[in-house]
């Protein structure tokens, strides 16, 4: 197995880790249920006391089939590896009910969907999945290109209906708010906490514009050759990811060549590359090779 897969099968475990043992310890101490079939499982255990680990991979039997057949091995692979790992981890980390950390349904709403969505996070950057409802709206979405987020917020609203009249409206509420929570922290956990920002400038002083941010901010610039539609001008446009605490300089250089420069500030999650992940060399030494390979093809 390549170090890759030991690292993203790693990864899945820690994450199932994380959301079950949030399951045991705030939601199900507090008689509050989940999404997906997690959350149908909970209600049953709720009726019967039939584990939920157990009910969970009895009900993905079916759905693994339908995968194989639509999606393939490669998906289907990962799938039960995420699921069964799921299923084992929710009845090893039951001993957590005998455990009730808090005894406000608000507050074990708000933290256990924070620590669900953190361990959902983790799986999904893991390139995993806990099976499920996923597995529904992977392939609904293959067919009918129906968003993943419509479906499984489509389903979830006929598990919290079902609720609301087997243990009335208090608790599925409370789950709602877990549930968007926990959506939330995952979103975050998948696309990264660290915001940078990516921004593109459109200014006749371009090349200006483009030197000062290299010299005194030590960023690298892209040039974007755009058109503009009322002259049908070539136009070189920049674009720039820097922190937010850059921002401030870069409007103040922009501004400097160009009061009329056009600006555009926007979120870029999880910016990876030289300057960010990877260490950026002395901007000294950057225009100096610059400088060199220049003056190398102009003598050319």
């Amino acid at each position: 197995m390549k170090n890759s897969h030991i690292i993203h099968a790693l990864g899945t475990v820690l994450g199932c880790l994380i959301s079950t043992s949030a399951i045991n310890l705030f939601l199900m101490t507090n008689h509050l249920l989940s999404g997906g079939l997690t959350g149908i499982g909970i209600i049953i255990y709720y009726l019967t006391g039939l584990p939920v680990g157990i009910q969970v991979l009895i009900y993905n039997l079916p759905l693994f089939i339908w995968a194989y057949k639509v999606m393939g091995k490669e998906y289907i692979a990962s799938t039960i590896f995420g699921t069964v790992m799921f299923s084992v981890c929710v009845d090893v980390t039951q001993f957590l009910r005998d455990y009730q950390p808090v005894d406000d349904p608000m507050l074990a709403a708000i933290f256990g969907g924070v620590f669900v969505g953190t361990g959902y996070g983790i799986v999904f950057r893991s390139n995993g999945t806990t099976g499920g409802l996923d597995i529904v709206s992977a392939i609904i979405k293959k067919y009918y290109s129906i968003n993943m987020g419509m479906m499984n917020f489509m389903f979830n609203c006929v598990i919290m209906a079902a609720s609301m009249f087997i243990f009335g409206p208090k608790p599925a509420m409370y789950t709602l708010i877990c549930m968007f929570v926990s959506a939330t922290l995952t979103d975050k956990v998948v696309a990264g906490f660290i915001t940078r920002k990516a921004v593109l400038i459109v200014s006749e002083q371009s090349a200006m514009i483009s030197e000062g941010i290299i010299h005194e901010m030590g960023r690298g610039v892209t040039f974007l050759h755009a058109e503009g539609a009322f002259l049908h001008r070539a136009e070189k446009v920049i674009f720039v990811v820097v922190t937010l605490t850059q921002i401030a300089k870069l409007k103040s250089i922009a501004y400097r060549y160009d009061p009329t420069a056009f600006m555009i500030v926007v979120d870029a999650n999880e910016v990876m590359g030289r300057g960010f992940t990877i260490p950026l060399v002395k901007i000294e030494e950057m225009v100096r090779k610059r400088d060199e390979e220049i003056k190398s093809k102009a003598g050319k």
